[in-house]
């Protein structure tokens, strides 16, 4: 038995150590750079009501360059959602099967990501809105990339990257890892929502809480339907109702 036991031990060591590797290359980094960030804006002088954060911006002045930028990131952003594919693959067992993120059943992922879309975004919105009222909240900016032929598709690519950077490794690799290590269903929801919640913390508290229980939600359904596609789903309609929608909408609310 002590073989068994050491094996099985060496193993568990080996998922945590894996687990670290991947969030240090991925969403964790993105997470301490959230906390520094808030830090940042909450002992700046104007306050962090009077700040903005903006998530997509033109990252060089000529317009060629600025593209091929924005498509380089896009490309090797999803560098990290390959490397948890390749770790979950198994003789014999696709991980595209595995997490149900594959297209068995699109029509019904299409819809429950709809709905999920609606159920999410509306009250985000209400939140968001909440959150600069109080001052809480930085002022969000999701786009700043200037009026060209490429930018709406360029904004529609950096929802896709999103929806499959945090779904398949915040919700559907994590909680994989966390079942081989045995952590209750319960508290790999709860991970998964609060490591949601802290790489967004640049945004404020608002956007702290917003995605903490959007977290919960997204977890929760995860663990009940056993398919990543409709998150994906949902977060891609969100993001990209989001960029592309700001400039209409921002003219629009009355927002602070």
């Amino acid at each position: 038995m002590e073989p068994i036991t050491n094996a099985m031990a060496q193993q568990e060591k080996r998922i945590r150590l894996e687990i670290l590797v991947v969030f240090a290359i991925s969403l964790g980094a993105s997470a301490f750079y959230s906390i520094f960030s808030l830090l940042g804006k909450l002992t700046a002088p104007e306050g962090l009501s009077n700040q903005t954060a903006t998530i997509h911006r033109q990252l060089a002045e000529r317009e060629w360059l600025d593209l091929s930028y924005q498509l380089l990131g896009f490309t090797f952003g999803l560098a990290p959602v390959a490397l948890v594919l390749f770790l979950l693959w198994e003789k014999g067992k696709s991980p595209f099967t595995a997490l149900g993120f594959d297209l068995r059943d699109s029509g019904r992922d299409l819809a429950r990501g709809g709905t999920l879309a609606l159920l999410i975004g509306l009250p985000g919105l209400a939140l968001y809105i909440a959150s600069r009222v109080t001052g809480i909240s930085a002022e969000v900016i999701p786009a700043d990339l200037g009026s060209y032929w490429w930018t709406i598709p360029v904004l529609l690519l950096a929802a896709v990257n999103a929806a499959l950077v945090e779904e398949l490794i915040v919700v559907a690799y994590l909680f994989k890892r966390l079942t081989q290590l045995k952590v209750s269903v319960k508290y790999q929801i709860l991970i998964s929502a609060l490591i949601r919640a802290t790489y967004h913390l640049y945004q404020g508290f608002g956007g702290f809480i917003g995605n903490f229980v959007m977290g919960l939600v997204f977890g929760w359904l995860y663990q009940r339907w056993g398919r990543v596609m409709p998150l994906v789903v949902a977060h891609f309609l969100l993001d990209a109702a989001i960029f592309v929608g700001y400039s209409a909408l921002h003219g629009l609310l009355p927002l602070p």
